[in-house]
């Protein structure tokens, strides 16, 4: 009997690095999470929804993402690491599968006044070597060409120690180029102070004559003014030219005051070096005021705002400066690049067209080199840092994104889901938090965080496709396919706010009414000029209040309760009811614990390893001496009531003997922005984006005036929550205000009474306004890019 013999296929055994095909994150705690533990799929699209301040960002951004980075720091040498930020381990058991993050938040870029689009993207360095090889006439290297980099001549006597020996050369008039302008140095603007703003000239020193912030007689500065010899009791109008010129232009000068040598320098040049070197962006409010009331700012007339010195521009290429291509739009600076054909510089040309593309494949193509990085917008400082992970060749990484859509018009967000689906093409894994359903429907993974926001967030609540979110029974898959409907009637607008001839960057001499006494979305692509007309044109206007996307400032010893102003009539009423004085109930004054100032924590650095943070033993967290926790107001002492939520906080204040009504008006507007989930005393440091933007909302709503400015207030709110901004816009409005919106929400325009859409384009193909009317003629019409998606968004045909 023979046997039959057969010849089995054998299965493909699985290598075991395939098996690491998952990022494993166990028990995660950090800020508001609660024991969180997930697995996402590497080299795939997963989206992270929930309200803000559900704990996404604390799970991308600071557990997965921060813990990638620390890794990636603890592979340099303790020598490396010491020039490094020390990163603390994030608070979770676990993680497996990491790999190499790159991050692009929605942080500003820095608001250095001499970082422009150009320096921060490497393009300007490129044109310089570009210049310093094919300029006509040839100047010098390429910081000739820097407006960074001044111009500095040396002579004398040069030492070099050479084992024991020195040897020493002569140096005559050795000239190092530089291009920035001496007028100006290289700000492209000068300021000019005006002396009435700065002081008092009927009172004296003693009786604070100075109107600018920060000079306090009570302080340092009357000890030094009196040490420098000024009279301190008579009026400044009686100064001598020689008081007056020691008071204001001094040079620094070392001199002793009651036993301690100090500096004294003039008002102004501490003024020029304090102030006027920041971007008024970062400047804090008051200091913002002040600077715009005392000082001119004017276009420098030596270099006309280009930065650079007469050399620098007088050196061309087929008839271009180098200031000349900073000036141009991007898009048609590429154009121009593309037609230069110079073999020599072959490679160079090759990376600067590659860079200068991107910046319209990314759809910033409207702006040029030469725009100040802090005046960008959040969405925009994103795309501009994205713009150097497009074309690599890296692949296996991990892409962290927060909310990229942020400023962009729906016309946009598809151009952008295409680069995202391109890296994650590549083989990495594209981790987005995000709000807007667009870009959530892309995913091939979803992650939700809730079921809400702070202590009542921080679990998962869904995990799985799209379509099962949809149909899931969380708060974001309830609200995932929510559609605003057009009003059936408008109001009717008590006026109009006129702007004739507006040009600010690229406004074409535009003339347009906006309707006050309603509710006003001003429209258009990313780059159509939509700022430019409202900041341009409005902002600065008698009664107008702006609430805009600038940062808030704020250490992790601000909260709530201090930014708001809050704190102040609570502490008053503590003091009151307890008979002693209200600074002992500040941390950060004669309340603080002493072990740790009121910070809570004590801090132990350990050179290049992580800082260690450990609750201080004594106040126990509190931040406050134990003496200071036995006054108590109503029931409750200073630590219990920074513990409440703005919900409980408005109940225990607004009746009975704990009634303050100054603090309760305050936590009305905050929970009426949706903030009541919020703890009076929580850092603001751990606060979301869009809880940040809120509390900044809630604020500013204080301030007295009848027209209402709002950029981009659905900034980094969930679906749900633009329900409730809808309806805080409506009470606005209802109580006599106008309301203006710049908004790319379909939701919003939708419940607008008015429209104005700016395009066609962006760039120098926008700057006009392409239509003017309620949203039920935009949609009718669909005339406009806005118009064809609002008109999809309606579910109109």
């Amino acid at each position: 009997m023979s046997k039959a013999t057969t010849t089995a296929t054998p299965s493909p055994v699985q290598h075991d690095a395939d098996a690491h095909d998952l990022i494993r994150v166990q028990g995660a705690r950090e800020n508001n999470l609660k024991d969180v533990s997930v697995e996402l799929p590497k080299r795939r699209l997963t989206v992270f929804t929930g309200v803000s301040g559900s704990g996404k960002s604390s799970l991308v951004f600071g557990t997965i993402a921060a813990e990638s980075q620390r890794m990636i720091n603890e592979t340099y040498s303790a020598f490396v690491q010491g020039f490094m930020p020390s990163l603390a381990r994030p608070e979770v058991d676990r993680l497996e599968g990491l790999t190499t993050a790159i991050i692009v938040d929605q942080e500003r870029m820095g608001a250095n006044p001499r970082s422009t689009v150009g320096t921060a993207t490497d393009a300007n360095a490129m044109l310089r070597i570009l210049f310093s090889r094919l300029g006509d006439p040839h100047v010098g290297p390429p910081t000739a060409y820097s407006f960074n980099v001044p111009t500095r001549k040396a002579s004398g006597v040069m030492s070099t120690d050479k084992g024991g020996r020195v040897e020493k050369n002569v140096v005559r008039q050795a000239v190092y180029l530089g291009g920035m302008c001496p007028r100006c140095e290289g700000m492209g603007h000068v300021s000019d102070i005006d002396l009435t703003a700065l002081y008092d000239e009927t009172k004296s020193l003693s009786e604070g004559a100075l109107t600018v912030p920060g000079y306090s007689m009570d302080g340092w500065y009357g000890r030094l003014f009196e040490g420098v010899g000024l009279p301190m009791d008579k009026p400044i109008a009686t100064f001598t030219k020689k008081q007056l010129e020691t008071m204001l232009y001094a040079e620094p000068t070392k001199i002793k005051v009651e036993g301690i040598n100090l500096t004294y320098e003039g008002i102004i040049p501490k003024i020029q070096k304090s102030m006027l070197s920041k971007d008024p962006e970062a400047m804090q409010p008051h200091v913002r005021r002040f600077v715009e009331r005392a000082v001119t700012f004017q276009t420098c007339p030596e270099c006309e705002g280009t930065r650079l010195t007469p050399e620098a521009r007088s050196s061309k290429i087929q008839g271009k400066s180098i200031a000349d291509l900073c000036t141009m739009q991007i898009s048609d600076l590429a154009a121009w690049v593309r037609d230069l054909k110079e073999p020599s510089v072959a490679p160079l040309l090759a990376g600067l067209q590659h860079l200068l593309d991107s910046f319209t494949e990314i759809g910033l193509g409207y702006l040029s080199l030469d725009r100040p990085a802090g005046t960008l917008s959040g969405g925009e400082a994103q795309r501009t840092k994205m713009i150097r992970h497009l074309g690599s060749s890296l692949t296996d990484v991990t892409y962290v994104f927060d909310e990229p859509t942020i400023g962009l018009h729906p016309h946009d967000i598809a151009q952008m889901n295409g680069l995202l689906l391109r890296l994650r093409d590549k083989g990495n894994t594209v981790l987005v938090v995000e709000h807007k359903p667009e870009t959530i429907a892309i995913a091939d993974h979803a992650v939700d965080l809730g079921p809400k926001a702070g202590s009542e967030g921080g679990q998962i609540v869904f995990e799985g496709t799209v379509e099962e979110l949809r149909g899931s029974d969380t708060l974001t898959g309830r609200h995932l396919d929510d559609r605003a409907s057009l009003k059936a009637e408008v109001r009717t607008s008590t006026g109009a706010l006129e702007v004739r001839g507006a040009s600010t960057h690229n406004l074409q001499d535009v003339d347009v009414d906006i309707p006050l006494g309603v509710l006003v979305a001003v429209t258009g692509v990313a780059g159509s000029g939509k700022s430019s007309l409202i900041h341009g044109s409005v902002d600065g206007r008698d009664g107008v209040v702006v609430i805009d996307q600038a940062a808030i400032k704020g250490s992790r010893r601000s909260n709530p309760a201090t930014y708001t102003g809050m704190l102040e009539p609570i502490r008053k009423a503590f003091a009151k009811a307890n008979g002693v004085k209200p600074a002992l109930f500040s941390s950060n004054s004669e309340g603080a614990c002493p072990t740790c100032n009121g910070a809570g924590v004590i801090f132990t650095e350990l050179g290049v390893m992580a800082t260690v943070e450990s609750p201080c033993e004594d106040c126990e967290g509190r931040r406050f001496q134990a003496a200071v926790l036995e006054y108590q107001l109503g029931d409750r002492n200073i630590a219990e009531v920074l513990a409440m939520s703005m919900d409980e906080a408005a109940t225990f204040f607004g009746e009975g003997e704990t009634r303050i009504p100054a603090a309760h008006k305050i936590l009305q507007r905050l929970v009426d922005v949706g903030l009541g989930y919020l703890t009076l005393g929580q850092p603001l440091t751990t606060l979301s984006g869009g809880e940040r933007q809120r509390l900044k909302l809630a604020t500013q709503m204080a301030e007295k005036g009848d027209v209402y400015i709002l950029d981009e207030p659905t900034t980094g709110l969930h679906l749900a929550d633009v329900e409730q901004l809808l309806g805080l816009l409506d009470r606005l409005v209802d109580s006599g205000k106008s309301v203006i919106v710049i908004e790319h929400h379909q939701a919003v325009m939708a419940h607008a009474d008015w429209i104005i859409d700016l395009g066609p384009g962006a760039g120098h193909d926008g700057g006009k306004v392409v239509f003017e009317g309620t949203p039920t003629e935009l949609v009718a019409k669909q005339s406009t890019l806005t118009g064809e998606h609002l008109a999809a968004y309606v579910g109109a045909k």
